[in-house]
């Protein structure tokens, strides 16, 4: 079954497109990646898909409705963020009960031993928290509401890692536990690859991958060795990233549909053929340049 489904989407503001002719599903009961540099759409996109924004032009359908103003999606859905906010005159705890009468999945036996675990004290006020012990209550929000589509939008902001890893953990087991449809946005594919069924690469409102995590893994290969062989090699390839590394040395991420004969041939000639790390590929393709920084100081220095 297909929980977001959008056709050719656009929404401008002004003469800027936030996102530009987008079109994509998105399966029931996965948990996608949607990834992206500042500035690269993914918000825009996601309060879309929750109703907080109308379309500009195109077709957008969350559990077959049209979001913008659907009681359905309202009622199925929940977007953490960390502006999110809370009625200032209630503590945590009084908001933990109100959220329980917003949400029909909501689990207050889960809410509370996140509450207790993470230490906060339940007559202190959401807005007096910091930014981390914020995010971190959000968190529990999201997880315990245990809506059908749950949205985190950069949810570790202010985190600290040992929490940050703790959240993870704690999303991942819920979700084994109660399976449902999970997007997390971030410009930090390293740190969520582990959860992630699929990858939604988004740039200047673009849709440049979207891809299972399995297929994204193998996407690219990098090659490393002499610069001059370097070169030669890659004349045939569909080039992603290339930079110098040392004086004579180069390194270059290529698609991969190398054959075993090009490996064979790239080991011949001493070349080192290696992975590329999802995190890696997703911020080659979002450059707006294909060498590395050191290419810059390199032409300064040659100049």
């Amino acid at each position: 079954m297909t929980v977001v489904e959008c056709t050719n989407l656009t929404k401008t503001y002004g003469k800027m497109k936030a996102i530009d002719n987008l079109s994509l599903t998105l399966e029931r009961e996965k948990i996608t990646g949607l990834i992206g540099r500042n500035g690269a759409g993914k918000t825009t996109l996601l309060k879309m898909i929750v109703g907080f924004y109308l379309k500009t032009t195109g077709e957008l359908k969350v559990f077959d409705k049209e979001p913008f103003n659907s009681l359905t999606v309202s009622a199925n859905s929940i977007f953490v963020h960390d502006e999110m906010s809370f009625p200032t005159t209630l503590n945590l705890q009084e908001l933990l009960a109100e959220a329980s009468q917003f949400y029909i999945n909501w689990d207050t036996r889960l809410a509370k031993k996140l509450f207790d675990y993470f230490s906060f004290p339940p007559a202190q006020y959401h807005h007096n928290l910091s930014k981390g012990m914020k995010s971190t209550f959000n968190m529990i929000v999201g997880l315990a509401s245990r809506c059908p589509l749950t949205i985190f939008d950069e949810p570790t902001t202010g985190m600290d890692k040992a929490v940050r890893s703790d959240f993870y953990r704690a999303l991942l087991k819920d979700y084994l536990a109660y399976p449902r449809t999970f997007i997390i946005s971030s410009h930090h594919l390293d740190e969520v690859e582990h959860l992630l069924e699929d990858v939604l690469l988004l740039d200047e409102g673009k849709a440049l991958l979207h891809l299972p995590m399995t297929e994204l893994k193998e996407w690219a290969i990098g090659v490393q060795g002499d610069a001059v062989l370097i070169e030669e090699w890659v004349k045939s390839e569909d080039i992603i990233h290339t930079k110098s590394v040392g004086s004579d040395q180069r390194y270059a991420v290529v698609k991969n549909h190398v054959t075993e004969k090009d490996l064979y041939r790239a080991k011949l000639e001493g070349l080192v053929v290696s992975e590329v790390s999802p995190s890696d590929l997703c911020v080659y393709l979002t450059s707006k340049h294909q060498g590395g920084i050191d290419d810059v100081f390199r032409n300064d220095e040659s100049s």
